[in-house]
């Protein structure tokens, strides 16, 4: 199995696909709005997955957020707020932000379960501050460390409720982060003490199941590399400070934060210690030299796989989608 993680560039797989995708056996895959147009077809294509690579358990991810972070849209599958709207209620009312977050949460995993999803990467765990990219924005739980951890653990709590892994990102925290890491590389020059502050909600989730890092470069830890290719803010901030021993995916590896190859950067970010490399936009050429420089996947990746997926075994808790919007609905009226 190869630590990878691959998109697929239509509505069901084409020949190419699955001849390469058989060959190159990759840990997992990810979907967006080109993958996204039916329930019925999103569920053939995700149980396509699971035949072709044997592995009922296999990873398929989305980014399905609510707000404007949404792969499966509207009139097909309803709309969902964005994570703010909590943090907004928090400040009047922290238990009913709490319950809302949870139930949203789970709402959300039983509509991505019912259609093969079983990944999402949801919730964020950047501490927003005034300087923070609008890439972030409203996708963000808060300026507040325990805030954004406690309202990040109910999004998890309920996205498990409803059978999906959720993935805190984008570690070691993507708050201070003035450009867009999607267009240009970030770079924060804030001392290692100030710091504590945009690693705490990600050292109180330090027991997340999956994580993924971001494409920033942190002056205090390594001045050289972004935090998805330092061998040290992995090992020693990701790893060490805060604890984190899920499975570690990078970002996209196409964004423009990074420089070379698809394959450099995926064998760049395996190299540093994260365990999966993440390439979404499905272009053959480029998986293919990925696969090609990427070895299989060792035992820890595929242990802390294991644990990870083995968290939403039993699949999802009985409950109804209908009442769990109605319940967020009524708690986000508080506010």
């Amino acid at each position: 199995m190869k630590p990878v993680i691959f998109g697929i560039a239509g509505l069901s797989l084409s020949p190419d696909e699955v001849a390469f995708f058989r060959e190159a056996q990759p840990l997992g895959f990810i979907l967006f709005k080109r993958n996204c147009e039916s329930r019925a077809q999103m569920r053939a294509l995700t149980d396509s997955l699971r035949d072709l690579t044997g592995r009922a358990d296999v990873p398929v991810l989305i980014d399905q957020e609510g707000g404007r972070v949404a792969r499966m849209r509207a009139p097909e599958w309803p709309e969902f707020p964005a994570p703010a709207v909590f943090d907004r209620l928090y400040d009047v009312a922290p238990i009913s932000a709490i319950e809302a977050a949870r139930a949203n949460a789970h709402a959300l995993a039983l509509m991505l379960a019912e259609v093969g999803v079983n990944v999402d990467a949801l919730p964020l765990l950047d501490v927003l501050r005034p300087e923070t990219s609008s890439v972030i924005g409203d996708r963000a739980l808060g300026s507040e460390p325990m805030r954004v951890a406690a309202l990040g653990r109910a999004v998890i709590e309920g996205l498990r409720r409803g059978g999906v892994v959720g993935i805190v990102k984008h570690m070691p925290g993507h708050g201070r982060g003035r450009v867009d890491s999607h267009l240009e590389l970030p770079h924060v020059d804030a001392p290692a003490e100030a710091l504590e502050t945009d690693i705490a909600p990600f050292a109180a989730l330090n027991d997340a199941p999956m994580g993924m890092t971001c494409h920033v470069v942190f002056d205090a830890w390594d001045r050289e590399r972004p935090a998805t290719l330092s061998p040290r803010v992995i090992r020693e901030i990701i790893r060490g400070r805060i604890g984190f021993d899920g499975l570690l995916m990078t970002d996209d590896i196409d964004m423009k934060a990074l420089s070379g190859t698809a394959g450099e950067k995926a064998a760049a970010a395996i190299a540093a210690g994260c365990d999966v490399a993440l390439d979404c936009w499905a272009r053959m050429d480029e998986m293919e030299e990925i696969a090609g420089r990427l070895g299989d996947a060792p035992p820890e990746t595929l242990a802390r796989l294991e644990r990870a997926m083995a968290t939403v075994a039993a699949g999802p808790d009985a409950g109804a989608f209908a009442d769990l919007v109605a319940k967020r609905d009524a708690l986000l009226a508080v506010g």
